[in-house]
């Protein structure tokens, strides 16, 4: 079987996306794969090694792959989209290049279309120009979730046996440590394990931190002193009360914004943390769910879209604009400890059953049905 995998989320520090083509790459790039050929596209030039992608100071998110690191080119245009024929192609990105003439396509979610207000304007008009193109020549769909692909049934009115979901997986750096282990490395954040609480997201709108800070603000202030809220993410976008809240939080005493952090400190982060709390509105998946659960931590998270299926039966859910049940289960994630006690049971159950090697083996199984 000829493989080519576009690779152009490759870009450091990583998104979920690219944390996922990554996983796909490496695992394809092993000599037991069970493909005859793999080739790796960079927006329209070949990659000999995807790792090299992961240095900062080599490439930039400008979509161009120092000489370096191509496969020296010696056919045209024209001679590579013939070439290209000969190899299946996935795009683990939502996008078919114009030059490829069928292939398959991985759908994170439908935020685009179903909360376009929590997307910057030059990714809306990306989908408008280009997403329809990419639909009518793609083979097969792959989305992350039971979730997402009954609603790209639904909204594209696809058939059901032309879309597969493929869970993702977590690193194996995600796991149980030791106080030991884990106090020198949150020492450089000012941090002691079992003494915060966390939360990892993205400052955008549907993610909900907002609400995650009003219900915080209003726990006992015992239980706000005892285990004071990390928030760490990049800023994102549409969050100027977000900022606000933050300020005031920080002041307070009970709220720490670490801001993007590296992603090599978070398995760290995690495994430290007195609790986790994701109350996103919407997710294709759901990452920092299975990294917390991973890590052995009591986890909350929202009861719509893909996070149930994620969690499958690990953590608190809660509807994420109700307030006063985010705020009660907020207070239960970190001060029951019954329920603390099983939902880390079950928690590193179900992580330890999402590995990457079983999402990049059920993402060939797809790749075979076209043989």
């Amino acid at each position: 079987m000829n493989v080519v995998l576009a690779v152009d989320a490759i870009v450091p520090p990583l998104t979920g996306i690219g944390r996922y083509t990554w996983e796909l790459a490496r695992h394809y790039s092993e000599q037991d794969s069970g493909l005859t050929s793999v080739r790796f596209d960079f927006a329209g030039q070949w990659i000999e090694n995807p790792s090299q992608l992961l240095d900062e100071k080599s490439v930039r998110s400008s979509n161009r792959v120092p000489r370096f690191l191509r496969v020296p080119a010696s056919i045209g245009k024209w001679r590579r989209r013939r070439e290209m024929r000969k190899y299946l192609f996935h795009s683990p990105n939502y996008f078919l290049p114009e030059s490829v003439d069928g292939g398959i396509v991985t759908v994170h979610d439908l935020s685009v279309f179903k909360f376009p207000e929590t997307h910057p304007v030059e990714r809306l008009r990306h989908f408008e120009r280009a997403f329809a193109s990419t639909l009518s020549r793609s083979l097969h769909l792959i989305t992350d979730s039971e979730a997402i692909r009954k609603e790209v049934i639904e909204y594209f009115g696809w058939s059901h046996d032309k879309i597969t979901a493929v869970p993702l997986g977590v690193p194996a750096a995600f796991g149980p440590y030791s106080a030991a282990e884990l106090t020198q490395p949150l020492h450089e954040y000012g941090l002691s394990p079992g003494n915060y609480s966390l939360c990892v997201s993205t400052l955008e709108p549907r993610k909900r931190i907002e609400r995650l800070l009003q219900a915080y603000a209003e726990l006992p202030v015992a239980l706000r002193q005892r285990w004071p809220l990390v928030l760490a993410g990049s800023k994102g976008w549409l969050n100027e009360t977000l900022s606000r809240q933050i300020t005031v939080g920080e002041s307070q005493g009970w709220l720490r914004y670490l801001g993007f952090v590296p992603e090599p400190v978070l398995p760290s982060l995690y495994a430290g943390a007195r609790a986790f709390f994701f109350p996103s509105q919407y997710e294709g998946f759901g990452l920092p769910v299975l990294e917390a659960l991973a890590s052995g931590v009591p986890t909350l998270t929202s009861n719509c879209s893909s996070l149930p299926e994620v969690a499958n039966g690990a953590a608190w859910l809660v509807e994420p604009d109700d307030h006063a049940a985010l705020r009660e289960g907020v207070e239960k994630v970190l001060s029951d400890d019954t329920w603390r006690t099983a939902a880390v049971t079950r928690g590193l159950q179900v992580a330890g059953e999402a590995t990457w090697a079983k999402c990049a083996h059920c993402t060939l199984d797809v790749y075979r049905r076209f043989e």
